[in-house]
């Protein structure tokens, strides 16, 4: 896993770049390039982080 995937780590807030409608989300779990996140208005997605690059968002 090579961007800024393989920095995102529990906690951090995201967004999924062609999902705008799941709102903000907090990254669960990122192991091996399956990365959990809990959005605020579809829950829990697990992503492939191989094939999706979120965008980490530090002013929400």
């Amino acid at each position: 896993m090579e961007g800024m995937n393989a920095l995102l780590e529990p906690g951090m807030l995201v967004r999924h770049p062609s999902e705008p409608g799941w709102g903000l989300g907090q990254v669960q779990s990122n192991i091996g390039g399956r990365i959990t996140v809990n959005f605020q208005n579809q829950g829990k997605v697990v992503i492939d982080g191989r094939r999706v690059e979120l965008i980490a968002v530090f002013d929400p």
